[in-house]
C-alpha cells in the first residue's frame, strides 16, 4: 500500500499539495519549522509526513563535531525510550498468540528469581512501570500495581520473558520483526550492521564531549536504533494496526498511570505510548533520551501526521525542559497546525 511505502522512500518531495491543506498553509507550516531549527543550535534530523506525502525531512548539523561531517537524513541515531513501545509491541503480538497472558506472574516465566515479588508483579505492571522493581535481589518499591516508577529494569524483564516464550535471543526476535516491517534501518545494537553516528554530551563549560554510553542502557528500554524514515514507518504501520491489531493497539492507547515528568509535567502512560490526558487520539508518542542522543517520534491519528525528531547532541542536561526544548516546540507547532487545519 502506499501509505506503508511513504517514510521507507526519500523520493517524495516536500512541496507535494496535501489533501484538504492549501498551499499557502503548507508553505506558512514548513517555514515556522525552518525558522524554528535554523534559529537554534539543532544538531539532528526532523521529518513531517502526512498520508502519502512528505511534509519535511531536513538534516541540520554534523554527525561527527570533530571532523564537521554532515549530517544526512539517513543517518542513524540510538533512539532512548522510543525502543519501549517497539518491545511492548512485541509482548503484545505474543499475547495475541495466546503465549502471554497480561495478568500473568512473571515467576511463570523467570523462574529463577529468587523473591517472592515474582509472583506478584504482573506483565501488565512491568508493561506500565507499576511494578515496583528496584533490583532483582531487593524487595519492591511498593505494592505492586499501586503506585508509578519509571522503570528501565522492567522492560528488560520482558525482553528475558520474550526469550523464554519464544526460545529466542531478544536481539534474534526484534531482528525478525524488523525485517517483516521493511524497516531495513532500524537495529538491536548486537547486530553491528550498522554505522552510527556520534552521540555528545554538554558539559558545563558548555562543550560537547563525545558518549561512550550511549547503547549501555538495556536494550529493550532504550537501546534500539533507528532513522527518521524507520520511525516515521513504525508509526503509521503501528497506528493502522499492522503491528498489533486494533483491539491490542487499543491496549497501548489505554491509559494505566500518571506521571509526574520532567518534561510534560503530568503524563498518561499506556503500553510504550504516553499522551496529556484526554490527547490519546490526538497526540500520542514518546521521547526518547540515551547518552547523546535525544528524540522525539509522534502521532496525531486525526490527521495522520508523524513527527520525529533525532539529535545527537544532549544539551542543558542538568534541565531535561530544556534539553528537550526543539522536540516539544515542534510539537507544539504540529498540533496548532492540525487543529488549524
Amino acid at each position: 500500500m502506499k501509505i506503508l511505502l511513504v517514510c521507507a522512500t526519500s523520493l517524495f518531495l516536500a512541496t507535494i499539495a496535501l489533501s484538504q491543506t492549501t498551499e499557502g498553509e503548507l508553505k506558512t507550516f514548513k517555514m515556522q519549522i525552518d525558522s524554528l531549527l535554523q534559529s537554534s543550535e539543532f544538531n539532528g534530523v526532523v521529518l513531517l509526513a502526512q498520508d502519502s506525502s512528505l511534509i519535511y525531512k531536513k538534516a541540520f548539523g554534523f554527525s561527527d563535531l570533530e571532523q564537521k561531517t554532515p549530517l544526512s537524513t539517513e543517518d542513524l541515531f540510538v533512539i532512548g525510550s522510543i525502543s519501549k513501545q517497539i518491545t511492548a509491541a512485541l509482548v503484545l503480538r505474543e499475547y495475541e498468540k495466546g503465549n502471554i497472558q497480561l495478568e500473568a506472574t512473571i515467576d511463570q516465566f523467570l523462574p529463577k528469581i529468587d523473591q517472592n515479588w515474582a509472583k506478584e508483579v504482573t506483565i501488565h505492571q512491568l508493561l506500565t512501570h507499576t511494578h515496583g522493581i528496584l533490583a532483582l535481589n531487593e524487595p519492591l518499591e511498593f505494592e505492586a500495581g499501586s503506585q508509578f516508577h519509571y522503570s528501565q529494569l522492567g522492560y528488560h524483564l520482558l525482553a528475558q520473558i520474550l526469550e523464554k516464550v519464544t526460545k529466542k535471543q531478544f536481539s534474534e526476535l526484534s531482528s525478525e520483526l524488523f525485517e517483516e516491517l521493511q524497516l531495513n534501518n532500524t537495529y538491536h545494537p548486537a547486530n553491528q550492521n550498522y554505522q552510527l553516528v556520534k552521540g555528545y554530551e554538554q558539559q558545563d563549560n558548555g562543550h560537547f564531549i563525545f558518549s561512550k554510553y550511549s547503547l549501555e542502557n538495556y536494550v529493550a528500554a532504550g537501546s534500539f536504533i533507528s532513522n527518521v524514515d524507520d520511525l516515521c514507518r513504525w508509526n503509521m504501520l503501528l497506528h493502522a494496526g499492522k503491528i498489533v491489531n486494533s483491539q491490542t493497539l487499543q491496549l497501548m492507547k489505554s491509559r494505566y498511570a500518571t506521571r509526574n515528568h520532567p518534561i510534560f509535567e503530568q503524563v498518561e502512560y499506556g503500553y510504550g505510548l504516553l499522551f496529556k490526558d484526554g490527547e490519546a487520539d490526538i497526540q500520542i508518542g514518546a521521547l526518547g533520551y540515551a547518552p547523546g542522543f535525544v528524540s522525539a517520534t509522534y502521532y496525531y491519528p486525526q490527521s495522520k501526521l508523524n513527527l520525529v525528531v533525532l539529535e545527537n547532541t544532549a544539551r542543558e542536561l542538568s534541565n531535561f525542559k530544556k534539553t528537550f526544548q526543539i522536540h516539544t516546540k515542534l510539537m507544539e507547532i504540529s498540533k496548532k497546525w492540525i487543529e488549524n487545519d
